[in-house]
């Protein structure tokens, strides 16, 4: 078996096939998943699998069911599927979930998002120390092996979607979806089926190879291709998804690309306009806008650090009926507090519907600042040059200093978030202004800062 310590992550398993991550590596971690499934939901007799189009995905979910059926669980194995779809089929189903895929990473990688029955997040303190434990030591089987069969939900989950919008309403639109040749390209025609949208999708062939251009929509240089077919076919939104179709980043009517903050912002209005009074959760990413558009619209807006398993705790614990992140992942309360690009995707085709306008011109009322976008910066030590900017800036008045995550730091009319990498020594930059000046003027001098830190 590989070393685990190499694949484990935060909140999923991730790595390079086949030299990080292999068959006997997931049978392994079949066995640990098992493991904890059997003692945290000691009355759960199966689990539901599904993988991405990546070439080693067969062959490791074999490995990883083997696993599990030896430890006396049934496997439901339904096929290729995109990751919201397994968080569906774990909502629906009462299963905990497995999904073999590395989201955006390239093709030399595989890896695994796993959850609890409901769609319950697994992360590296809720039970991924302890499914990578069992693993490296082993356990004994059980007496009578689980059984594997399989079922296709596409079709269940499909409908699970178009319920989110009143598709009385909707308007013939022309959409331009790139899915990267990930798997977009099986859930979105499914999901649009019936609806009245000239939906056109490029790169909808699933090949793990991803011979056009890599599944990682927040790279700009990713949506060339949507942007120019939008401007081609004068398209009124195009829709950019990841290689595991969680994600979806937009594009509007001149090609422009729209922040995840900015979908985030434009939902959470829709949403609350409906449910008065919800909290809605956003990570400390987004722009100031997000809640802005909560309080102004009568919501509760509850600040979170980054990353999913975080969300979705905070969603349970306050009611959340939203969340959303920069990064473009969008989380519903009646989707199993789990993120779905795709209910994401139609909840804004229904608002635009509804405007009657562009997609410009619904989301002009919040393009109120400017953003430097994430900016990787490799240094020597991460923390002690946190500590060395959060103390230069605690001397500046006014600032407001906080580390819920890393470390922010908010001037008024200017604000940035500090993080350190969890896998590499470097620092990602975040920093939003008034202007497209103040950005690049602040920008400067925070890495400056950093500079004499480091």
């Amino acid at each position: 078996m590989l070393d685990l310590n190499v694949i484990v992550k935060a909140y999923d398993i991730r790595g390079t096939y086949p030299d990080q991550i292999d068959a006997d590596t997931c049978q392994a971690l079949g066995v640990g998943f098992a493991a904890f499934i059997r003692d945290t939901e000691p009355s759960t007799t199966e689990v539901v699998i599904a993988r991405d189009m990546r070439p080693s995905g067969p062959e490791l979910v074999d490995a990883f069911a083997n696993g599990v059926q030896s430890m006396g669980l049934d496997v439901l194995d339904i096929g290729m599927g995109s990751t919201d779809l397994i968080y569906f089929a774990s909502g629906s189903l009462g299963m905990p979930g497995v999904m073999f895929t590395a989201s955006h990473n390239p093709a030399g990688y595989n890896g695994i998002k796993l959850c609890r029955s409901g769609a319950a997040p697994i992360g590296e303190d809720s039970g991924l120390s302890f499914i990578k434990a069992v693993a490296e030591r082993g356990a004994d089987p059980a007496s009578s092996a689980g059984v594997r069969r399989t079922d296709d939900l596409l079709a269940a989950f499909a409908d699970h979607v178009r319920s989110f919008i009143d598709t009385d309403g909707l308007r013939p639109l022309k959409v331009v979806a790139d899915t990267a040749n990930g798997m977009g390209g099986l859930v979105v025609p499914a999901a649009f089926e019936g609806l009245p949208f000239d939906l056109e999708v490029l790169f909808g062939e699933l090949d793990g190879t991803f011979p056009n251009h890599p599944a990682d929509p927040i790279q700009i240089e990713n949506l060339a291709d949507l942007r120019a077919r939008v401007l081609e076919t004068g398209a009124d939104i195009g829709l950019a998804f990841d290689g595991d179709a969680d994600r979806v980043f937009l594009v509007d009517e001149k090609a422009e690309p729209v922040s995840g903050s900015l979908t985030t912002a434009l939902l959470a209005g829709a949403i609350l306009k409906d449910n008065p009074g919800r909290a809605v959760v956003y990570n400390l990413i987004c722009s100031k806008v997000v809640p802005e558009v909560i309080a102004e619209n009568g919501g509760r807006a509850i600040r979170s650090r980054v990353g999913h398993s975080f969300i979705k705790q905070i969603m349970a614990t306050e009611d959340g009926i939203f969340g959303g992140e920069h990064s473009a992942h969008y989380y519903f309360s009646r989707n199993y507090r789990a993120d779905s690009g795709l209910i994401a995707s139609m909840m804004v085709l229904e608002q635009l519907s509804r405007s009657g306008g562009t997609l410009s011109e619904l989301l002009a009322p919040l393009k109120r600042y400017e953003a430097s976008g994430e900016i990787n910066t490799r240094v020597s030590d991460a923390h002690a040059v946190i500590e060395q900017v959060a103390e230069h800036y605690r001397q500046q008045p006014g600032a407001q200093l906080d580390r819920l995550d890393g470390l922010t730091v908010d001037a008024g009319d200017w604000w940035f978030n500090l993080r350190p990498s969890n896998t590499e020594p470097l620092l990602r930059l975040n920093l939003e202004a008034a202007d497209q000046a103040a950005v690049e003027a602040r920008v400067a001098e925070v890495q400056a800062v950093m500079a004499d830190a480091d």
